[in-house]
């Protein structure tokens, strides 16, 4: 049996008008198989982990991100290479795919709502019968804690 997996890709900014805090989820990207921590999780996270959010585009930059929507087109990229494996599913599904477990990779920009943060945040959560929080941190945090928990 596969273990299937959800990735939320959120972008988290400060609205100019409202001065409110804003969490919109641009992508839930569904992964059907290896999806526990130590599976495809540990490696997306050491890709991130290698890359940089920006806001805008410059020149031999390496692995960039420009924003929390590139972020998800190049996440998807690394799992699509045909037919079945990886869909695209409506953020209100997420938890509802028969997935184990559930991982968001969090984009924050500035008060201004300009600036990303270099490298985003990546949750972890087993969702059995009820959906757990079992990590929070840099992605880089989270190879290191994959890692541990094999030791």
């Amino acid at each position: 049996m596969s273990t299937r997996s959800t990735y939320r890709v959120i972008e988290k900014f400060t609205d100019n008008v409202t001065k409110k805090l804003v969490e919109k989820v641009v992508a839930l990207v569904y992964v059907q198989c290896d999806g526990y921590p130590s599976g495809h999780p540990v490696e997306t996270a050491e890709w991130l982990s290698t890359g940089k959010i920006v806001n805008g585009i410059g020149i031999d930059e390496g692995l960039v991100f420009n924003g929390a929507g590139c972020l998800a087109a190049q996440l998807v990229t690394r799992f699509k290479d045909g037919p079945g494996g990886c869909y695209l599913h409506s953020p209100k599904d997420r938890a509802k795919c028969g997935e184990d477990y559930t991982y968001d990779i969090v984009v924050e920009y500035d008060k201004d709502g300009y600036k990303p943060k270099p490298q985003p945040t990546f949750i972890a959560y087993e969702v059995f019968r009820k959906t757990k929080k079992i990590f929070e941190g840099s992605p880089a945090e989270f190879v290191t804690w994959v890692k541990s928990q094999k030791e």
